[in-house]
């Protein structure tokens, strides 16, 4: 099943839907469902179910042409990243092999729709992009064991942790050189764990301006998505809508040789199988001062 968060031109408030071969079921259509995908993964398995089946024969559907996708988790709780989780970006970074996993924040304000403009910031010109696996989490959580993580996972999309080189090396934590706005790039669904399968069995591209900077499969992860879950909540409770990104493979653009940095108008494809593809153009931020 795919989750998406949507508008349309007619209504421009926030909705949830399920993505059939025809288009998007209208969730707001079923009564006394939450208005947004948090809300509703919240709800656990009962209303999951309902939805299926009132998409199952739900007679109309809106064509995707109509449709504006936003991410499919617009006001994730916590947003935490994994840090050299591929073996090969770990040899092109220079870097040795974590014997711990290294994770940072990605501030809420990153989130971005999967067809929205990337920011290129006024302050920097060294604008990377990073293809990842994301996992959102769809049970609230604490002490998981390895065995038991798959049950707390609502679903996979594809993401894109931008990251501003120069900024991220500022800081020992990186957090601020990974959380510029409009630089968490999700979606373009919440496809849920029976249609991926194993997520640890997916091909993962990065292209720029269709030129495939990054090909690698989810299986060469050092630290898969249930060591992620098992690992964190020792430490802490992961809740509903809460978005992990998995790491990503070789093939950045500040490991070229020379680097090779976005650039007002290049076009970020990432491609996850089974999952879709975002797609971000890179504009110029209009560094204007905003007090409200």
């Amino acid at each position: 099943m795919k989750l998406v968060t949507f508008t349309t031109a007619d209504n421009t408030k926030s909705r949830i839907g399920i993505v059939r071969d025809d288009g998007i079921v209208d969730l707001s259509q079923l009564a006394g469902l939450p208005v947004s995908m948090k809300a509703l993964l919240g709800e656990g398995e009962g209303s999951i179910t309902k939805v299926r089946d009132f998409a199952a024969t739900a007679s109309e559907a809106i064509d995707l042409s109509l449709v504006t996708l936003d991410a499919p988790i617009p006001d994730p709780g916590k947003i935490l990243a994994i840090g050299l989780n591929y073996g090969d970006h770990i040899e092109e970074s220079g870097r040795d092999k974590p014997r711990h996993q290294l994770w940072f924040n990605k501030q809420h304000n990153c989130i971005n729709a999967p067809l929205g403009d990337i920011n290129l910031p006024s302050v920097s010109t060294r604008l990377d992009y990073e293809a990842e696996l994301c996992l959102i989490i769809g049970r609230r959580c604490k002490h998981v064991p390895r065995e038991r993580a798959h049950e707390v996972i609502a679903g996979f999309c594809c993401g894109n942790d931008v990251s501003v080189r120069d900024w991220q090396r500022r800081s020992q934590t990186m957090q601020i050189g990974k959380s510029f706005d409009t630089h968490g790039p999700i979606g373009p669904y919440l496809v849920t764990p029976d249609e991926v399968g194993d997520p640890h069995d997916l091909e993962i591209h990065a292209y720029v301006n269709g030129e495939e900077r990054q090909h690698s499969n989810t299986r060469h992860l050092i630290f898969d998505c249930y060591d992620a879950i098992a690992h964190l909540t020792q430490a802490f409770t992961l809740d509903v809508g809460d978005v992990l990104f998995m790491g990503t493979p070789a093939g950045v653009g500040v490991a070229m040789k020379p680097p090779q940095f976005l650039k007002e108008g290049d076009i970020v494809r990432i491609d996850i199988e089974k999952l879709g593809f975002i797609e971000n153009r890179v504009v110029r931020e209009q560094a204007e001062c905003i007090i409200e």
